[in-house]
């Protein structure tokens, strides 16, 4: 998956002939479908930042952001309350790609480029670059972030944890005399082999042995241990490390007192819950098999909220999930749109802003389907309903 992804030439997010994003691409995000989605994440970091950081500058951190939508909409915001666009000091952007870094620039430049307003715009390789500093009120927001970081499948057999490793479905490669065929180099007992997708060219297969790694991951979570045999989940390591360092960025420091360091936004698929077969790929707004043109396609799986939830034990206080329907209604989502088709020009406009915002919150789709879940700083002191709101 990570190679699919990420590799530095193949890779999905690499490479630039692939439109990603849009009616072209493969998929669409929320902000990409309407401006309200990142005003309102906007709001909510502004509120955090008047309840427990306004004596201090803002340092807006973003994990995997696009061509930069969401961040823009967040810096408009800010702009709008005089206190807010004085206290914004950095932008950090968690960037692979070096074409995304260029879309991103090209989107937030014009708005850090004012005279008047000077952030510093600033693009890293992954979170462990930016340090924690209580200096300033840090913010993060992971957008579809932890759906695109790749996961190890294990199942629970009577003895302990294997992965679920894959093999070809091909029948024995022609080899040279003498050289042993690759199904049976793989001495993989026909009892084990779980399933085959039609038409695939792979199929999955249980670990005849155990590994450090499948016994590591299933030790990771107290919930995992309590599982019966036969449970089958898919695990990231790399979200939880990830995570972890969310909560570093945002943890209350001692030498600042009560005063926590920042506040963090996750918004993405999945659930309170872990997953043992949602692994999918799509490709030009269709799902389609994971094995379909590897670099071409956008490969996801949901989120097990619980287990970032248990990564930052000790670090942060974890306040959800919500459903994105939830979290924008309460956030106040129909005041913004009324505002917004009241100073519309035409009426396909309104029709328009409308259709979209209901999209965001449709509970058939989007609006169920995305869960939004926050972090505050301190672990130590229980928040009032108006500082966790809308996760109450």
């Amino acid at each position: 998956m990570q190679m699919c992804l990420s590799h530095p030439i193949e890779g999905y997010y690499m490479k630039s002939s692939n439109p990603i994003f849009g009616t072209r691409g493969d998929f669409i995000t929320s902000p990409e479908i309407s401006q309200v989605f990142g005003e309102l994440v906007g709001i909510w970091f502004l509120s955090q930042w008047m309840h427990h950081g306004k004596s201090r500058g803002i340092r807006l951190v973003e994990l995997g952001p696009g061509r930069g939508t969401l961040m823009s909409d967040i810096l408009r915001v800010m702009w709008q309350f005089p206190a807010a666009r004085a206290a914004v000091k950095a932008i950090h952007l968690v960037e692979t790609s070096p074409h995304l870094r260029t879309a991103q620039e090209a989107t937030l430049r014009p708005l850090t480029a004012k005279k008047e307003w000077c952030p510093e715009l600033n693009w890293h390789s992954s979170v462990d670059e930016i340090s924690h500093d209580s200096d300033l009120f840090t913010v993060v927001v992971a957008h579809e972030f932890f759906d695109a970081l790749p996961f190890q499948l294990v199942e629970k057999t009577p003895h302990g944890w294997r992965e679920i490793l894959l093999t070809s479905s091909l029948p024995d490669l022609l080899l040279p005399s003498g050289t042993e065929s690759v199904s049976a180099s793989l001495d993989v007992p026909p009892s084990t082999i779980l399933s085959k997708s039609t038409g695939s060219r792979f199929r999955q297969v249980l670990s005849p042995t155990s590994t450090a790694s499948a016994t590591l991951l299933g030790l990771s979570s107290p919930r995992f241990e309590k599982m019966p045999v036969g449970s089958r989940i898919e695990v990231s390591p790399a979200s939880f490390k990830i995570m972890r360092q969310i909560g570093e960025l945002v943890q209350t420091s001692e030498s600042a007192g009560a005063a926590p360091a920042g506040c963090a936004l996750i918004v993405d698929y999945g659930g309170e819950k872990a997953y043992g077969s949602s692994f999918r790929a799509f490709k030009e707004h269709k799902i389609v098999d994971v094995f379909h043109r590897p670099g071409e396609c956008d490969l996801t799986v949901n989120v097990d909220f619980a287990y970032l939830k248990e990564a930052v034990s000790g670090l942060a206080r974890p306040h959800g999930p919500v459903s994105q329907a939830t979290f924008l209604t309460r956030m106040g989502l129909a005041s913004r749109v009324s505002a917004l088709i009241a100073n519309a020009k035409s009426e396909d406009r309104k029709a328009e802003i409308q259709q979209a915002a209901q999209r965001l919150v449709d509970l058939t789709g989007m609006g169920s389907q995305y869960q939004v879940m926050c972090l505050t700083g301190s672990t130590q002191q229980e928040p009032t309903a108006e500082e966790r709101w809308p996760f109450v």
